[in-house]
């Protein structure tokens, strides 16, 4: 296991039971007591967990409220979008009309889309609007004002654009999904534009790398019971009682 799958799998463990030993990390991972020691010393320095005498605490409640730029999230666990998007893509008819939010998972699905595809495309995100037109997918840019950090169009342009269209299917970002808070952005006018893209969609994608569960940003979009979750294999199997959950295969 690599260092940052079992770095992941320790805060994934510590987010469901708040506190652990360095003996139960060892043998629920099956990796030795010293390499579990050298990940929470780690996990400590990055400000992750509290590292306690013999095991490490959860940081609870830890909430987002500033937004990361779309060149840092796509540094960030890209195998796994990459496959949460080939999932989403694979949902896909020739005869839909869809909704692909701004924010680097989502991007990942344009990868995916066949050239010349037949699905029509309504994104807010004024990079993946050029790369659709690039490979020939007709698709639509709402207007709005421009929000830098995450290249998205958002304000009340945008609102007013969306009530246009009823989409087969939205494929959206989260910044959190958490059991009590559903999902959440940091952002307002983010969360506004994709409360509008929930209500005019049939079918609802919310497509979130397993860091994003237990988080909580300042601003909920949506309940979980609103949208299919597509992740990775995931740990918190609680969730699977809120919602639909897709696990894909890394």
């Amino acid at each position: 296991m690599l260092s940052e799958q079992r770095q992941q799998a320790i805060l994934q463990l510590l987010q469901e039971r708040k506190a652990v030993t360095v003996q139960e990390l060892s043998q629920e991972l099956k990796i030795s007591d010293s390499t579990i020691r050298r990940d929470l010393h780690t996990l400590d320095k990055l400000g992750k967990i509290n590292k306690v005498h013999g095991g490490a605490t959860a940081i609870l409640d830890k909430r987002q409220t500033v937004e990361e730029d779309m060149e840092s999230k796509k540094l960030k666990k890209v195998e796994e979008k990459k496959s949460i998007a080939q999932c989403a893509v694979d949902l896909l008819r020739e005869d839909d009309f869809i909704f692909i939010d701004a924010g680097s998972t989502t991007g990942y699905m344009i990868d995916y889309l066949p050239d010349n595809s037949k699905v029509v495309v309504v994104t807010n995100g004024v990079e993946h609007a050029r790369r659709l037109v690039q490979k020939g997918i007709r698709a639509y840019l709402l207007g709005g004002e421009m929000k830098v950090t995450t290249d998205a169009m958002v304000g009340e342009i945008t609102i007013s654009q969306l009530k246009n269209y009823n989409f087969t299917k939205s494929f959206l970002g989260t910044n959190g999904v958490h059991e009590e808070y559903g999902y959440t952005t940091p952002d307002v006018t983010e969360a506004e534009v994709k409360r509008e893209v929930m209500n005019r969609s049939l079918m609802r994608y919310v497509l979130a790398d397993s860091s994003k569960f237990n988080q909580i940003s300042s601003v909920s979009f949506g309940i979980l019971s609103q949208a299919c979750i597509i992740t990775e294999q995931i740990t918190q199997k609680k969730y699977c009682k809120y919602t639909s959950i897709r696990e894909v295969e890394l």
